[in-house]
């Protein structure tokens, strides 16, 4: 896949780094993916901030139905939620409060 032109809703290297161990759900020694991942979140990306069908995807990004299984892959795996727990308890300590909430 040749290399595309940035959008607004790309991940940066800095979020990517966080972003990255809990959607990677294959072993390393597993066959090599066709379209990397973080093309795929990127594209995950751009259609929750477009508020797009998948189906209008741009075509620079991998085909909506493989960003569609991927993504219900990373959901059903509860990707999101455990990222979503780990920065709510990184924000808390940075507060200086307790890492859960205790309600």
């Amino acid at each position: 896949m040749k290399k595309r032109r940035p959008y607004p809703t790309d991940v940066s290297d800095e979020e990517w780094y966080f972003a990255a161990p809990y959607l990677t759900l294959m072993n390393k020694d597993a066959p090599q993916r066709r379209y990397e991942l973080r093309e795929m979140f990127n594209a995950l990306r751009w259609i929750v901030r477009a508020g797009a069908p998948w189906r209008l995807l741009p075509n620079d990004f991998p085909p909506w139905e493989l960003v569609y299984q991927q993504t219900q892959r990373w959901i059903q795996a509860g990707c999101f939620e455990a990222m979503v727990n780990d920065l709510r308890s990184i924000i808390r300590i940075a507060q200086e409060r307790r890492g859960q909430p205790s309600a």
